[in-house]
């Protein structure tokens, strides 16, 4: 709960906080990395660094986090704080860390602001965020517990045991523990860390999405190659990933994490619907795969677009579960069609004409500017937002509101 009196100066300061948070969060990660360079070895993308992306989530969290709540000062962003405290746990933070951020985001904060950061306006923020990093080291606990680990002892060695081209640039790896151990539990949805040493010495790390039923203790995980553009650098893990790495080799892994997943008892029935472009569709397959295993009796309705069928990464498989199940169909949506999928649409995805089962849950992920236009489209088509629920690769720099 924020105290009444710290929400009467958070919500006079707001605008000006949030106007000044990129460059705040701009100075904060550059003093931290420069006092505390340890923390770029394995704990933050370099990638996402360089394309200013980690920034924008964080100054996007903070404004979100501080503006729900002067909405409604006894509540707390579930949503918003449950899918931090995935990305948190799935790097290893620990609570210790949150002192250290509090340093060097206050700094920069007083740098920034300058005599407007009074001792009033010092104190409630300071209340924010202690609120903010309560809730999130509560979260990321119950999450290190339920995975069966300490905090931030989340890494595991995995051997390669098969790897495959799935696409022109994507390539999938399926991999068992190093150890012999049983594999740790894991929910259709997820993602897991890949830690990697990079040839300067530095770990660095990025999330994947398991893309087969997590079931058993084989895992599979499908890697796109990530090409540089003008703005931002090449993918550092994935190119390693597709370049060096081949059967026979170890890789770190962290345990599942991620908020986006398939809870699914043998005997649900409500209506799944999945909707993907690109490699959008890994997690939708590792939640096709598990209702396959299932048998489940469900509606499934699989809702995908791509550039074309050879770009579509694991369409043969997807074929195939669909399928399998008695209650699922497929829409498939290519920019350039071809005779592998002749019932194909053409173009982008759209849902006119679709019907959609009413009461669904639908599991949505992709680039953003398709998640943005997909969402309305669902929501004109009816569905209510909270049944929407979206997975984002890399910081999440999308907080859509109830109806946006």
């Amino acid at each position: 709960m924020l105290s009444a009196e710290s929400a009467a100066v958070v919500r006079a300061t707001l605008p000006a906080v949030a106007g000044a948070l990129d460059e705040i969060t701009t100075r904060f990660y550059g003093a931290m990395f420069r006092d505390r360079p340890e923390l770029l070895d394995g704990m933050f993308n370099r990638g996402n660094q360089a394309s200013g992306a980690q920034r924008r989530a964080l100054a996007g969290s903070i404004a979100g986090f501080a503006t729900a709540l002067l909405d409604d000062p006894d509540t707390r962003p579930d949503t918003l704080l449950d899918r931090i405290a995935h990305k948190h746990a799935a790097v290893g933070v620990t609570d210790d860390q949150y002192t250290i951020v509090h340093k060097y985001l206050f700094g920069a904060i007083a740098e920034v602001l300058g005599e407007a950061v009074t001792p009033e306006v010092a104190a409630a923020w300071d209340e924010v965020y202690w609120l903010m990093a309560g809730a999130l080291i509560g979260r990321e606990a119950r999450l290190y517990q339920d995975a069966g680990v300490g905090p931030g002892q989340i890494w595991r060695q995995w051997t390669v045991v098969e790897r495959h081209t799935e696409a022109p640039d994507v390539v999938s790896f399926v991999l068992r523990p190093a150890d012999g151990r049983p594999a740790p539990r894991a929910r259709a949805g997820q993602y897991v860390s890949v830690r990697v040493l990079m040839a300067d010495g530095v770990h660095q790390l990025r999330q994947y999405s398991l893309s087969s039923d997590p079931g058993g203790d084989m895992r599979r995980i499908t890697v796109k190659r990530v090409v540089g553009t003008a703005d931002t650098p090449d993918g550092e893990v994935s190119n390693l990933l597709h370049d060096q790495i081949c059967e026979g080799a170890e890789l770190t892994l962290s345990a599942p994490f991620g908020d986006v997943f398939l809870d699914d008892p043998a005997d649900a029935t409500t209506p799944v619907v999945l909707v993907s472009a690109g490699i959008g569709g890994t997690p939708m397959t590792s939640i096709l795969a598990h209702l396959t295993t299932l048998g489940s009796p469900r509606p499934v309705l699989v809702l995908h677009a791509d550039r074309s069928p050879t770009d579509h990464a694991l369409r043969t498989e997807l074929g195939k579960l669909v399928g399998e199940l008695r209650r699922a169909r497929s829409v498939f949506w290519y920019e350039r069609p071809g005779p592998e999928e002749p019932d194909a649409r053409e173009g982008l995805m759209n849902l006119d004409g679709i019907e959609l089962p009413e009461d669904a849950t639908v599991f949505l992920c992709g680039p953003l500017p398709f998640m943005r236009e997909i969402r309305a489209q669902l929501l004109r088509a009816g569905v209510p937002a909270q049944r929407i629920r979206y997975e984002v690769f890399g910081p999440d720099l999308w907080l859509p509101g109830p109806t946006t």
